[in-house]
């Protein structure tokens, strides 16, 4: 009996293991087929979408990235739509870096093109994807930067706008609303 009890146990296990087996190797293709399409995506040729929408978030986000650079915005914004909410912190937070990066080069395009009422939204945005992205990993010195440079792209169109009115007491307002920090003086 504890010898029948034993050779069942040993196939029970060795069944068992050749499952974790091959579920092992099923996945190890997948990262493999996914790194694949991530390297073709870096590369600079277009991924088929249903083979993005079975992949993992990376796959998803190097194909936003791709969009991107390919200044297809509104197929990126979806992309990024579609993968806020999946992986851990670091995954969130390089993808909200990832959608900051997307609005600010749109506000930047906007604001040289003197397009100020479509670029002031666009930096707003920006801003706010990236205090998200440092609110879940408070280390990305990238978002602090690219967050920096939103808040300095803001005064300069806010400068802008004000020239045509020369009252001196609205140059007053506009400069403490527009120099950065905290103004010093009498407590």
């Amino acid at each position: 009996m504890i010898r029948q009890l034993t050779h069942i146990g040993l196939w029970t296990a060795l069944a068992a293991s050749l499952a974790v087996v091959f579920y092992s190797a099923a996945e190890l293709y997948r990262i493999d087929a996914d790194n694949s399409l991530i390297q073709q995506l870096v590369s600079g040729k277009d991924v088929a979408i249903n083979k993005v929408i079975s992949g993992n978030t990376e796959l998803r986000l190097a194909r936003a990235f791709y969009l991107k650079q390919k200044h297809r915005y509104d197929e990126a914004l979806s992309t990024l739509g579609l993968i806020m909410d999946q992986g851990d912190n670091a995954q969130q937070a390089k993808i909200r870096y990832n959608l900051g990066n997307l609005y600010l080069e749109q506000a930047v395009q906007h604001a040289e093109a003197m397009n100020v009422n479509e670029a002031l939204p666009l930096a707003g945005l920006a801003k706010q994807a990236y205090r998200q992205s440092l609110a879940l990993d408070s280390s990305n010195w990238d978002a602090k930067y690219n967050l920096e440079v939103a808040m300095r792209l803001l005064p300069e169109m806010d400068r802008i706008n004000s020239q045509d009115d020369d009252s001196p007491v609205n140059q007053k307002s506009q400069l403490w609303t527009t120099v950065p920090g905290f103004p010093r003086g009498l407590p």
